[in-house]
């Protein structure tokens, strides 16, 4: 039998279809009264919290994630550390090089001054006859030192002009006897000549016969280019 329902003072008479769409409204309503409103992303939830998910960690990747870049880092220290190893084998070979050239430089210097000394030395221990003879070869190897120039055949005939081979041989009747100071030795060479031609390493002697000659033949060679070219007193 339908019942009345009121509208606005009017009673509607429902049948059996229309209480059951009464009905199914009736319960949507009660429904929708159980939910919460919907959020704006779309999804829906309800009065009572869902239980919380476990979630499961893992460290596998962080520890794959440290050792790569360890490894990296250990690749990059090797890398600078062979770098660094050539570079300081490489400037230890040169030190050694500019080590070894500064020593053969040294000892070529040394073989050369020990060259020169010994020569020195040979020289200085050389013996030379205590005669004319000795006194002019010896003579002569200290103006060959010196440059001064005269040959063994000027220097004899001058001294044989000048004082017949006597050392100790003086002019005291000349010129230069009445001024004072005459002329000595054995190519009769005035004391004032002899100490302004003088050369080092010999006597300051003016009677010394290797003196004598040297300075003489000094004097000749500043006055007239030799003593191959003084053929009289001079």
């Amino acid at each position: 039998m339908p019942k009345n329902i009121f509208t606005r003072g009017r009673s509607i008479s429902l049948n059996r279809k229309h209480r059951i769409v009464a009905a199914g409204v009736g319960t949507l309503g009660a429904a929708a009264v159980a939910l919460t409103a919907v959020p704006a992303s779309g999804q829906t939830t309800t009065s009572e919290a869902a239980p919380t998910a476990k979630v499961a960690y893992s460290t596998k990747q962080i520890q794959d994630v440290h050792a790569g870049v360890t490894g990296q880092l250990a690749g990059a220290s090797q890398k600078v550390a062979a770098i660094e190893a050539k570079q300081e084998a490489a400037a230890k070979k040169e030190t050694a090089a500019k080590k070894a050239a500064a020593e053969k430089a040294a000892a070529k210097r040394e073989a050369k001054q020990s060259a020169s000394r010994s020569a020195e030395r040979t020289e200085v221990k050389k013996s030379y006859p205590n005669n004319l003879d000795g006194w002019i070869r010896e003579a002569r190897a200290i103006m060959k030192k010196h440059g001064i120039p005269g040959s063994y055949e000027g220097i004899y005939r001058n001294i044989m002009r000048e004082s017949s081979g006597n050392p100790k041989a003086i002019n005291d009747w000349d010129i230069n006897a009445i001024n004072g100071i005459p002329s000595k030795g054995l190519l009769q060479v005035i004391p004032p000549t002899f100490e302004a031609y003088h050369v080092p390493g010999t006597p300051k002697n003016i009677w010394d016969p290797v003196a004598n000659i040297v300075a003489a033949c000094n004097y000749a060679a500043d006055k007239y280019g030799t003593m191959d070219n003084v053929d009289s007193a001079y």
